[in-house]
């Protein structure tokens, strides 16, 4: 009882929450990551971000429009072919920010494992917490399966 006590106090204190899909490829990762990168084509294919502009460079602010928010995270980390990140926040940090990641595992038969997540922390993640375990993560899955249908069709 007491360690449960424990742990909610420490998740009210800085609440988090993890959200993680995976889809796979029939592409390189090559393939993959210069759809993934190139954010002015995001209006052609991905419905989950219908707007987006900058360079996937690391430390460079990036425009994105995800569900019809605007956001202007920083990149954080840029491994071309295999990973990128970037942090966006509301208003301040602390209050709701994420960090959004992008993996791609490179699998036999030129194919590609295409990880995406982000984790949200935050004291407003309790608020938010059932629409992103929900509405956030179906739109990841259709963001992934938009982008299979994209790489796999250029094919």
């Amino acid at each position: 009882m007491y360690a449960q006590l424990c742990k909610k106090i420490a998740y009210m204190k800085n609440p988090k929450l993890e959200l993680r899909t995976e889809i796979e490829i029939n592409a390189s990762t090559n393939e993959v990551w210069e759809a993934l990168v190139n954010l002015e084509d995001y209006k052609n294919w991905n419905p989950f971000i219908t707007k987006a502009n900058g360079y996937v460079i690391e430390n460079q602010v990036i425009n994105v429009n995800p569900g019809g928010i605007k956001f202007s995270p920083t990149v954080l980390k840029v491994e071309p072919n295999k990973q990128f990140n970037w942090l966006g926040k509301l208003w301040f940090k602390g209050l709701f920010y994420g960090e959004h990641s992008f993996e791609l595992i490179t699998l036999e038969n030129n194919r590609t494992l295409f990880k995406h997540s982000e984790k949200f922390k935050g004291i407003l993640v309790p608020l938010f917490k059932k629409m992103l375990n929900v509405e956030t993560k179906a739109s990841f899955i259709e963001m992934n399966q938009a982008l299979k249908k994209r790489v796999e069709v250029i094919n």
